[in-house]
Parts: structure tokens; C-alpha cells; sequence
């Protein structure tokens, strides 16, 4: 599996950790970003900023330069944020090798469109195979080399075994599937939901709300997953449950730790991205005009648009018509 050529978009956390990943795979990585001072750090063999303390493999080579950094690529990672996803790939389109497949590393819905990041693909690299990549994982976690699972999604099945088998390793265990709508799915709304849970947590509320918001949520995910097409396994492993679970329980979560600044009353501004912040207006957007009942993304895109409080939102929650569980 080694002489591999491996281009990742993205210098953040989770960028470093995949191309960490790769080099120690045995493959040869390329990492571009836009901040000259970030690839420098990089050169250095380290990440300050986001992964400190964390030594860079002597494989993984940065660079500024998109279209040095993607000849020869045999496969491209895409680790930029979700809302600039259309952008990063209209840029990159003229230098893609042809044959590279495309793997999505962020989560979210386009927020002007309520496009999904593979729909994106399609529409501005068609000729190009696409894949996902999700899971429990947090960036520090890969990077220091603890044992991870995530889950590589292709609509070719073949496309997401071959990728699944060239990254992992003795630490990053990466499992396959062809249901590439269901990954994207869980990926992009678990973010939402910890942000609920965060809010819930910082409120105050008890481990009990915590519990019932993370359950309730998974219910709503799993509505809105079949909705789309995704299917329920998909949902009840890495990319869906699994994920749910792991964002909405730590504040190493930058979407758990918004929403504990949230329920805490503490300012917003500056604090690092958290994707479920963009995503949960389009999402509360979709299901209502596609009539899913969810209630926790709803509510979530209120107090996020200033139109209620935690409290008030949770008041509403509890105080609903009641219904049978598996609704």
C-alpha cells in the first residue's frame, strides 16, 4: 500500500491529523494551506496553533501552492470548512489529477443551498470519484495516535474498501461502506444536536436533559436520514450514533463547547468554528419544508437567531404534545 501520493486541502487540526495519518500509513503527503506562517509551522514539523506538542512525520511536506501541491495526487483530502468547500474546489478543479478520487473530511450543508458536500463535488469536479470520511474522532485523539475508528463512504463499494484498507493503521481503523447519503447525514446534524446538548449542559439543566437531548436527537436523526435514503445501519454505527455520542459529550467538541458557552450566557464572538452553527438553519429549513418532525434542530436554529433562550426553548420542548417513543 505505500507510494501512495497523498494531497490534503487543509492545515487546521483535523487536516494535520489525516496527513499525520497518511505519512504513518506510509504514503507520501502533501498538505496545502493558505496561511504562509501556518505552513511554515508545518515545515518545522510541528502545529502550535492547533496541535501542540504533537511531532509531524518528516512525510508530510506543506506548501501554499494549490496546484504544486495537488500534481500527482493519486487522491485528495479535503479538510477545509464545509461553507467553503464550492470555493476551495472551484480553485482546485484545474489542477486535480485526473483519476484522483475526492475524499470529504468535513460535515455540514451548504447554508445558502441545503446542498450536500458530495452534491457540491458532483456539480463542479463530475468526472472525479467522491468519498467521505466520518466518525468519532477528535483531531488530538488521531494525532497522538490513539485508537480510532471511522467509517470511508463511496457510492462504488469497491472505491471505499481500497481507500478504507490504504489509511488505516495499527491506531486508525477504518471501516467501508456504499452508503455515502447516510454518512453525510449523521456527520452533518450531529454537530446540531451538540450544540443542544451543550446548551442543555451549560444551562445547567442535569444529566438527565443531556441524556434525553442526545436520545431525542438521534431519534430526529434517524427520521431525517431515511428521509434522504441514508440507511438505518449507517445511521446506528461510526458516522451516526457513534459520532452523536462522542460530539455531544465533550467539550473537546468546538459544537458541545458552543453550546456551553451558549447556555452559560457567555459571549460568542471569536470562538473557534463550530460547523452545527451554519448548519442548523439550513437543516431546520429542509425538514420543514420537507415535513420531518424536528423539533431539537428547530429549536436550535431559534436560539441561535436570538428568538428564544435556552430556557425557554427547553420550557417548549418538554411542554409539546406528548407522543409514543419510536415516533
Amino acid at each position: 500500500m505505500s507510494g501512495y501520493r497523498v494531497t490534503v486541502l487543509g492545515g487546521g487540526a483535523w487536516g494535520t491529523a489525516l496527513g499525520l495519518t497518511a505519512a504513518r500509513a506510509g504514503h507520501d503527503v502533501r498538505l496545502w494551506a493558505r496561511d504562509p506562517e501556518m505552513v511554515e509551522a508545518l515545515r518545522r514539523g510541528e502545529n502550535p496553533r492547533y496541535l501542540p506538542g504533537i511531532a509531524l512525520e518528516p512525510a508530510l511536506e506543506a506548501t501554499t501552492d494549490l496546484a504544486g501541491a495537488l500534481d500527482g495526487a493519486d487522491c485528495v483530502l479535503i479538510v477545509t470548512p464545509a461553507q467553503v468547500l464550492r470555493s476551495v474546489l472551484t480553485a482546485a478543479k484545474p489542477h486535480l489529477p485526473a483519476g484522483a478520487p475526492l475524499v470529504l473530511c468535513a460535515k455540514g450543508i451548504e447554508r445558502e443551498t441545503g446542498t450536500l458536500l458530495s452534491q457540491i463535488a458532483d456539480e463542479i469536479v463530475p468526472n472525479h470519484l467522491v468519498a467521505a470520511l466520518s466518525g468519532p474522532s477528535f483531531a488530538s485523539d488521531v494525532s497522538r495516535g490513539l485508537p480510532t475508528a471511522v467509517v470511508i463512504a463511496a457510492r462504488e463499494e469497491e472505491l471505499a474498501a481500497g481507500l478504507a484498507q490504504r489509511f488505516s493503521t495499527g491506531s486508525f481503523r477504518c471501516y467501508s461502506t456504499d452508503d455515502l447519503i447516510g454518512v453525510e447525514i449523521g456527520g452533518a446534524l450531529k454537530n446540531v444536536f451538540a450544540i443542544a446538548a451543550g446548551a442543555v449542559t451549560g444551562a445547567g439543566l442535569g444529566a438527565s436533559a443531556q441524556a434525553a437531548t442526545v436520545t431525542r436527537g438521534f431519534a430526529e436523526l434517524r427520521r431525517i436520514g431515511e428521509a434522504f435514503g441514508a440507511r438505518p445501519e449507517t445511521l446506528m454505527g461510526l458516522s451516526g450514533f457513534g459520532d452523536l455520542m462522542l460530539t455531544c459529550s465533550s467539550p473537546q467538541s468546538r459544537n458541545f463547547a458552543y453550546g456551553l458557552a451558549l447556555g452559560r450566557g457567555e459571549p460568542l464572538e471569536g470562538r473557534p468554528l463550530a460547523e452545527g452553527v451554519a448548519t442548523a438553519a439550513i437543516a431546520a429549513r429542509i425538514t420543514r419544508e420537507r415535513g420531518i418532525r424536528a423539533p431539537i434542530i428547530t429549536t436550535v436554529s431559534e436560539i441561535l437567531a436570538g428568538s428564544i433562550t435556552v430556557q425557554e426553548a427547553v420550557t417548549a420542548l418538554m411542554t409539546r404534545p406528548l407522543r409514543h417513543e419510536a415516533e
